[in-house]
């Protein structure tokens, strides 16, 4: 058993850092302040590689396995845990072209995901559906040739950033096996958008997308008609511990910032570290962490291993954002006033942290995959 990185991947991680910390660090304020992205952050991913992780070389990617993702996504979320949805997104909608399209689809599309051209984004969510995701009413009707969208999707992280969405549309009957996955370009004629004003992950663009009369074509479906929430859903296995990787990184740059602080900060003759009410708090915190961690990356591994990998990664998100909305509002504590101020960046991580717990599918939504897996479905909610 061993628990450190290869030395591949450890240079991986230094070199996502530096990255990180030279290129990205500097404009989290902004970024946040100002509510979207700085220009050239796309382009900059891109040319770092890290939209390509996980896709294929023979499409221009670099054909990591899910550790290596998990790794960039850790270092990334050190820096600005926002700036990782655009690696997650090329992560998990690469994956799903890269099993579920064909040839030809993956040669179209897959390269300018890789080199950060194609911005892209789930398109699944929608105002009365969100975790019951197999009940999405916006239609794709037949028309001649191709189809027409109709209806409205929400909280779609990156929607005013995209280029392109992997959108899910009902075509047959209720139920997941009515659902039909399209990969389109959002500046298609019909698409329009509104940005959602949101308490965190701020510069990440959550929007709202309707689709008036678009047109799509045969050629545009990703895997077949019917076939678009299973790919989805195998999908959500790999993304959620990734996910639960963003979260415990922003919640130890949180804690790393409060460590320090409690070093520095004297009260009543001596640092403040040096009182138990402060120190205990925050051992228990890096603890929690630590473990969350832990269980984050033995899914992935398992990812990569080729094994079973469902119950360790719902697992994982469903405590590791919880631990990490604690241990960044522990941090913020520790900081105290200074803290409080927008000045000063736990209070965007606590802010940021919150919205970790929805991502990807809720508490609860994490909690049931796990609850069939270990009683099986017909004993479990």
């Amino acid at each position: 058993m061993d628990f450190s990185f290869t030395d591949e991947q450890q240079a991986l991680a230094d070199k996502v850092r530096a990255f990180a910390d030279d290129t990205i660090a500097g404009h989290a304020a902004s970024d946040d302040r100002e509510r979207t992205f700085w220009s050239g952050f796309f382009a900059e991913l891109g040319r770092a590689g890290l939209t390509g992780l996980a896709i294929a070389e023979e499409h221009g990617g670099r054909g990591l396995g899910a550790v290596e993702v998990g790794i960039a996504v850790e270092q990334l979320a050190r820096a600005e845990a926002t700036a990782c949805y655009p690696v997650l997104n090329a992560a998990l909608i690469g994956g799903i072209i890269g099993r579920s399209g064909t040839a030809e689809q993956q040669q179209r599309w897959l390269p300018a995901v890789a080199a950060g051209d194609s911005v892209v984004a789930l398109v699944l969510t929608e105002p009365e559906h969100g975790t019951d995701a197999a009940a999405i009413e916006l239609r794709a009707d037949r028309d001649g040739d191709g189809w027409v969208l109709t209806g409205t999707k929400t909280s779609i992280m990156l929607g005013m950033h995209a280029t392109h969405g992997l959108v899910f549309a009902r075509t047959g009957d209720d139920g997941a096996r009515g659902v039909t996955a399209f990969f389109l370009p959002l500046n298609r004629d019909g698409i329009t958008r509104e940005r959602l004003d949101d308490l965190g992950v701020r510069a990440g663009g959550r929007a709202t997308l309707r689709f008036d009369g678009v047109r799509a074509a045969d050629d545009e479906i990703v895997g077949g008609v019917g076939e678009g929430f299973s790919g989805v859903m195998r999908g959500f296995d790999h993304s959620r511990a990734l996910i639960a990787v963003l979260a415990v990184a922003n919640a130890q740059a949180a804690l790393d910032d409060a460590l320090a602080y409690a070093r520095e900060r004297e009260s009543f003759g001596q640092v403040i570290g040096k009182h138990q009410g402060v120190a205990f708090p925050l051992v228990e915190h890096v603890t929690r962490v630590h473990a969350a961690r832990l269980l984050a990356f033995e899914a992935l591994w398992r990812a990569d291993a080729g094994l079973d990998h469902r119950t360790e990664a719902n697992m994982a998100k469903w405590w590791a954002p919880r631990v990490g909305v604690d241990a960044a509002h522990q941090a913020l504590l520790t900081l105290g006033h200074r803290g409080w101020s927008d000045d000063h960046p736990v209070s965007r991580r606590v802010r940021d942290a919150i919205g970790q717990e929805i991502a990807d599918g809720t508490e609860n939504a994490t909690k049931l995959v796990v609850a069939r897996e270990l009683l099986g479905r017909e004993h479990a909610p």
